[in-house]
């Protein structure tokens, strides 16, 4: 997590350095954060599951999403830190959440959703 920390810190040092926290709004951070996120998918957009696989991948594709995953990463950090969110401990508060959402009793094995596992 202190990872995750110094990575927001140097990532804040970086915006401010140019000047872009006037560009670096949540709504701004959001839209961008959205765009990258299709960026990244656009990379497996017509791949079978089996060619989206790490070992059927070039090396030049798994770069760009590697790239791509970084700048995903990078605006959800700016996002955080423009809301002042700790966004390790949110994520821990959401796995725990998903623990009792789908517990391994019912979930092993299983990708249907806990709102519709009753249907």
């Amino acid at each position: 997590m202190d990872a995750l920390k110094s990575l927001q810190a140097e990532l804040a040092a970086f915006a401010v350095e140019r000047d872009w926290d006037q560009f670096h709004t949540p709504k701004n951070l959001a839209m961008a954060l959205s765009g990258e996120a299709g960026e990244l998918l656009e990379r497996f957009q017509w791949l079978t599951p089996e060619q989206s696989e790490r070992d059927a991948l070039s090396g030049e594709a798994l770069q760009a999403i590697e790239e791509e995953m970084a700048d995903v990463l990078l605006y959800l950090l700016r996002l955080a830190d423009r809301l002042n969110v700790d966004i390790a401990s949110a994520a821990q508060a959401k796995l725990q959440t998903n623990a009792q959402k789908y517990p391994v009793s019912e979930a092993k094995g299983n990708a249907v959703k806990y709102s519709r596992r009753s249907e």
